[in-house]
């Protein structure tokens, strides 16, 4: 199916193809804690040693990201306006976690799915990017590019195979093959490599001809910052109200917090973070007895989110699990952030890829569809 753990990056059923692998920023930090190095020179070093195995390009898909945030908070301003018209537009739930998704299409089915954000992850908008926009900078076709994203979690390879992101007319997947951190770590032991030995090159940049000289990334925590940055935006967009920081009250544990935007003694807005099933199945039972007061929430699988996530490299036997997350934490939190609105290149190709900001092309190669339990069922692989 292209995203099995077995498939190699470069084979002789693929050689003919330009390689292009894309990199998430919460696997780049484990495998810097790994090796003990900084985040930037662990991205070009990497890029050495994918390219020293035939990739052509190697991409962050913190880029990607950018899109996912942008798209995610039009998509809840607009979800509050329609509030009082349709009240399964609120509260709005994250779609970034493909475990999540799995859940909610296979437990809850239609009852869940119009809450979920529509918005691609940032694994399948890249996907999108790299087919899309990227092969036509290249003149060539998007089944002539084999897409590879490094990824923290094996729930992404399910993401990548699913029917929604693969294009009949081309056949063939927005994202090719999905390997995990520790993967990468077992293909350098594999070769004999440490990463400290790998020399470094400057990062390839998807945008323009000139490669990026150092990493940077997004505020708002190790999944993805969701939370943080539609709650400034639609404190701004709904309320006039500017929020420069983020105040988090922790309720039945640090995996499940809140954000609240108030204003003369009236709650104007109600965030929450849901990390781990235990506090996805709380969350679940009270949006079902009608019970959850919040407008937005951002839901992960794995505790302490996706830094911590299944695909990330295991401690080794001189450290704790618990000491290697605040390590990965702390690495990942010491790239220079970067606001999505405000970078050039995404505005750019809104208006170069995409046309514009509300447009049919927008909707596909950013937005994407739920499946309720029924549609899985009715063939054994069919989505999944």
């Amino acid at each position: 199916m292209g995203v099995l753990e077995r498939d190699p990056i470069v084979s002789s059923s693929n050689n003919q193809k330009m390689v292009v692998v894309s990199i998430s920023p919460q696997s780049r930090a484990s495998i810097a804690a790994r090796f003990n190095l900084p985040i930037t020179d662990t991205a070009q070093r990497l890029t050495t040693f994918f390219k020293n195995l035939g990739v052509d390009y190697v991409f962050d898909t913190t880029f990607s990201r950018n899109f996912s945030l942008i798209e995610s908070q039009r998509e809840f301003v607009q979800r509050f306006r329609q509030h009082k018209d349709d009240n399964k537009v609120l509260p709005m739930l994250a779609s970034a976690c493909p475990g999540w998704i799995c859940y909610a299409e296979k437990t809850h089915g239609s009852y869940i799915i119009p809450y979920i954000s529509t918005t691609k992850s940032p694994q399948q908008v890249m996907g999108s990017l790299v087919k899309d926009f990227f092969a036509k900078q290249q003149n060539v076709m998007p089944d002539q590019i084999y897409h590879v994203t490094v990824m923290p979690c094996y729930d992404k390879k399910l993401e990548a195979s699913r029917e929604d992101f693969f294009s009949e007319e081309f056949q063939t997947r927005d994202v090719d093959c999905v390997i995990t951190s520790g993967e990468v770590l077992k293909m350098l032991e594999q070769e004999g490599l440490s990463l400290v030995n790998v020399d470094p090159v400057p990062l390839d940049a998807m945008f323009s001809n000139d490669a990026e000289d150092e990493v940077v990334g997004h505020s708002g925590g190790g999944s993805g910052g969701y939370l943080e940055h539609i709650f400034k935006y639609a404190s701004k967009e709904l309320f006039g109200i500017e929020v420069h920081e983020i105040t988090y009250k922790i309720l039945r544990n640090k995996d499940f917090q809140e954000v609240t935007l108030e204003q003369d003694g009236n709650v104007l807005l109600r965030f929450a973070l849901a990390y781990g099933f235990r506090n996805i199945q709380n969350l679940v039972q009270k949006l079902k007895r009608g019970k959850l007061t919040y407008h937005f929430v951002e839901v992960m699988a794995c505790p302490s989110g996706c830094l911590n996530g299944g695909g990330q490299i295991r401690a080794e036997e001189s450290m704790s699990s618990k000491d290697v997350l605040q390590q990965v934490e702390e690495l990942y939190t010491t790239v220079k952030v970067q606001t999505p609105e405000v970078n050039q290149s995404i505005k750019q190709l809104y208006k170069q890829w995409l046309g514009s900001t509300d447009c049919t092309k927008t909707l596909k190669m950013l937005h994407t569809q739920y499946h309720a339990v029924e549609k899985l069922n009715s063939a054994l692989n069919i989505k999944w």
